[in-house]
């Protein structure tokens, strides 16, 4: 993707928010955010925080963030209530910097939580859990946007890269399938030829196969080697649970759900799982290639 139609995309995510780009950097102004730490995963660089609303980015919602820095992310712990910055650089959603508010009230409780990866938020139960690596991918059959059953065992022999998006998601979404059309773009033709790329959809009741076309098309996914997946409620949510993808859907129809990507080679197993947007292209080809060997 080049820099200037990658700036338009990030500045249409804040543009509310006077998104400001750097064409050099690609970085965009911070945001002061205050919200409530719901689980810590040091193992990922990842928190989880469940905020208030961040104006032109995306409304009150539970969502797992990139934490670079280590020594930042010692110092949080469930429960706390903080007050963070929020980058959005380089495609991905970084805090950089966060002031503790206030302490849980059972500080060594909300802790042990923490580091067993499980939080108190209702319908996100699952965030940062899931199949870990080394464990054999769950089953699916699902619906593609032709309107074809396809199921996980349709592409054994071939490397999986599979996500979780919906359509009208406001923030991380349409940036993980940019990452992931990048990435397919640039896989050599022997490597792509033995990989396959599935998203599954969070939100089964708008998001028709139609509907996933056209998300698809728009973003430039090539639908030869892509499929966008559906299915009744009851079928998504059994993915979801089955591959720890904490869902749940807010008042205004947002659904706050883990940013997670997971590799499956060819034999069905999690070779590696990815969370949050901080892995670039480059580190998904070199996994690929290894998974796909």
């Amino acid at each position: 993707m080049r820099r200037g139609a990658l700036g338009a995309l990030l500045c249409a995510l804040a543009l509310a928010a006077g998104c400001e780009v750097d064409r050099h950097s690609e970085r965009l102004h911070s945001y002061q955010v205050r919200g409530v730490v719901e689980a810590v995963s040091p193992g990922d660089g990842q928190a989880v925080v469940q905020h208030e609303e961040i104006p032109g980015l995306m409304p009150a919602m539970s969502m797992n963030f990139d934490v670079p820095n280590p020594a930042l992310l010692a110092k949080l712990a469930p429960g706390q209530q903080i007050e963070f910055t929020l980058e959005l650089r380089d495609r991905s959603f970084r805090i950089t910097a966060a002031r503790v508010l206030s302490e849980p009230p059972a500080a060594g409780a909300a802790a042990a939580a923490g580091a067993s990866g499980t939080h108190g938020a209702a319908g996100t139960s699952g965030l940062l859990g899931g199949v870990a690596e080394l464990d054999s991918a769950p089953a699916f059959r699902l619906t593609d946007q032709q309107g074809r059953a396809v199921s996980l065992a349709d592409w054994r022999g071939r490397a999986v890269l599979l996500d979780f998006i919906y359509t009208h998601c406001p923030g991380p979404c349409p940036i993980l399938t940019a990452r992931h059309v990048e990435l397919q773009r640039a896989l050599p033709p022997g490597l792509r030829a033995r990989v396959h790329f599935a998203s599954i959809s969070l939100d089964p009741q708008r998001d028709t196969p139609e509907a996933l076309r056209a998300y698809a098309e728009a973003r430039g996914a090539d639908l030869s080697d892509w499929s966008f997946l559906t299915g009744p409620a009851e079928e998504i949510s059994a993915v979801l649970r089955a591959y720890g993808i904490g869902a749940g859907r807010r008042r205004g129809g947002e659904i706050e759900h883990l940013v997670a990507t997971f590799l499956i080679d060819p034999q069905g197993r999690i070779a590696r799982r990815f969370l949050g947007l901080e892995h670039s292209a480059k580190t998904l080809q070199t996994a690929l290639r290894r998974a796909a060997s």
